[in-house]
């Protein structure tokens, strides 16, 4: 969509005024345009505003405006000297439809969540016409379940106050990246596992209808299977980070412990410890390139649920590496909204006045 200059000639090569012509030349595309002879009578010199030698522009408005509402605290975690707010930051579509949402966390090694980074994903998404929530949660030194309370938390909010922004709260799904994979497959596949629903808005369901996971884990007992022994020993130490979420770090009389000093407790803190019941639809997507996060962390897990009968898509990515360029690439961003699209569906674009949305914030 671009601005174009538009010029009217009462005559083009000998035709009489009668066949005007207004051509339109589109300065982003560089094409010509024949615009109907029946709008030359209402533009441009009868346009409020106009003046000789002025530029008329004709903009069609396909796209939505984008309304961002950061600094939202979702969630207060209370401990015995503190209370932390966790954020969460909304793009809304500025439109009166009822929208399918998304919860975006992200990646940070288990370490950080710069909850609002991976704009072009969640633009995309809003553009699509979806509500996007960027949601942080809790990192290390908080150990599993932390996370996923969080990112449950999340859902919830956004069910509690769908009406505020136009959300349809039978729909809604869940993407991350990296360790915001491992969190977005989590939040798939214990749907239905009350246990880990901590907070507020306890009244509301936590479970998610999609979920996608750009080069997630799901199982921390093995995150470098299949790199270099010099790897394998990295993630065999007390000190790596998915160590520290499992166990926490060393403490008074407590010497640490490495990721599978428990494995069953390991198990518990990825996807693959959560096989049981009927999941939503997944979509897993890592690089054949990736030498942090093994590809057969998406690996076993498609294998897993494709075996248990579950929807689950698997795409890997040639030649991508862990974060990389590719991730930010239209072919990447493109299939992940197609696949929301199918798998939630479009915004419904008449909502019965009886529920009484307020999209217009």
């Amino acid at each position: 969509m671009g601005c174009c200059w538009l010029y009217i000639s009462p005559n083009i090569k000998g035709l009489p005024v009668k066949f005007h012509s207004i051509l339109c030349t589109c300065l982003f595309s560089m094409t010509w345009l024949s615009v109907s002879p029946s709008l030359a009578a209402t533009a441009p010199t009868s346009l409020p505003g106009y003046a000789a030698g002025v530029h008329v522009m004709r903009v069609t408005t396909n796209d939505p405006q984008i309304d961002e509402i950061g600094g939202i605290i979702y969630s207060q975690i209370k401990d015995v000297r503190a209370i932390r707010g966790l954020h969460i930051s909304i793009l809304v579509p500025h439109t009166n439809d009822l929208k399918p949402a998304i919860v975006y966390v992200p990646g940070g090694g288990f370490i950080s969540a710069n909850y609002e980074k991976f704009f072009e994903m969640r633009s995309a998404l809003a553009k699509a016409g979806f509500v996007v929530a960027a949601a942080e949660y809790r990192v290390v030194p908080d150990r599993f379940p932390a996370p996923l309370e969080d990112g449950k938390a999340a859902v919830r909010y956004l069910r509690a106050h769908a009406s505020e922004y136009g959300i349809d709260p039978k729909r809604i799904g869940v993407l991350g990246d990296s360790a915001g994979g491992w969190l977005a497959q989590l939040m798939a596949t214990t749907g239905a596992e009350k246990k880990y629903d901590k907070g507020d808005f306890l009244d509301q369901s936590s479970a998610v209808q999609a979920a996608v996971s750009l080069y997630g884990i799901s199982d921390v007992r093995n995150i470098g299977v299949g790199f270099p022994e010099a790897i394998q020993k990295v993630h065999a130490s007390p000190a790596v980070t998915e160590a520290l979420l499992v166990n926490g770090p060393a403490f008074a009389t407590f010497p640490g412990a490495s990721v599978d000093a428990d494995s069953n407790k390991a198990l518990q803190a990825g996807s693959m410890g959560h096989l049981e019941g009927v999941k939503p639809p997944i979509l897993l997507m890592h690089g054949s390139a990736d030498h942090l996060v093994s590809p057969v962390q998406s690996k076993q897990l498609f294998e897993a649920l494709k075996k248990r009968g579950d929807q689950v898509d698997y795409t890997i990515v040639e030649g991508a590496g862990h974060g990389d360029a590719h991730w930010y690439q239209p072919a990447i961003i493109d299939q992940v909204v197609s696949w929301f699209k199918k798998n939630l569906g479009d915004p419904i674009k008449e909502i019965p006045k009886k529920t009484e949305l307020d999209a217009n914030l």
